[in-house]
């Protein structure tokens, strides 16, 4: 379904009688509710305060004001004055913590070369599977970006009771004492 001028103006009139988004639909066919609240949004169409349907109120509003008799009527402006660019909504980014904090995680330059060399070396024999290939005997370690092609996991046998290989593990989980170590 694409939105043709015409079901566009079909849209507005509809809209401005005050029929609901269902009833919008019902009669374009072929259209959710959702889409014509979505089209409403990005064509600007007001939001309305009451219910579905037509009221007397809104017909009032529509029609234009007969000036009293003692009253002159007042000269329409030249040009309408220009909308008031609506300010964007800025929302605080929101963190979420699950109760406990994270423990410091290593950074490179504080993991030994050793370990970093013998990841490398096991990263060249990994097996290279996607997600849809891990079990739970294979290493779940992921190397490079998810959002590229080059992503993968390392796929080599785990350590018993780890999700990762060998090389893995001793990268992943360091031993207490070396944690308390860093920490002084």
């Amino acid at each position: 379904m694409s939105w043709t001028d015409e079901r566009v103006e079909v849209l507005k009139k509809m809209w401005g009688e005050g029929k609901s988004a269902s009833q919008i639909a019902k009669e374009l066919g072929g259209v959710t509710r959702n889409a014509v609240i979505g089209k409403v949004h990005r064509l600007g169409l007001s939001n309305r305060s009451g219910g579905g349907g037509s009221t007397k109120a809104a017909a009032k509003e529509k029609a234009p004001a007969k000036p009293k008799a003692a009253e002159k009527p007042k000269a329409a402006p030249a040009e309408p004055a220009p909308a008031a660019a609506p300010k964007p909504i800025v929302r605080p980014k929101l963190v979420v913590t699950a109760g406990q904090p994270l423990p410091p995680q290593p950074s490179a330059n504080e993991i030994s070369p050793e370990a970093l060399a013998s990841v490398r070396e096991v990263e060249k024999k990994a097996k290279k599977l996607s997600v849809m290939e891990l079990t739970e005997r294979t290493c779940k370690w992921p190397v490079g970006d998810p959002a590229t092609e080059d992503f993968w996991f390392c796929g080599l046998p785990v350590q018993q009771g780890k999700p990762y290989c060998e090389a893995h593990v001793g990268v992943a989980f360091q031993p207490m004492s070396a944690r308390r170590d860093r920490r002084r």
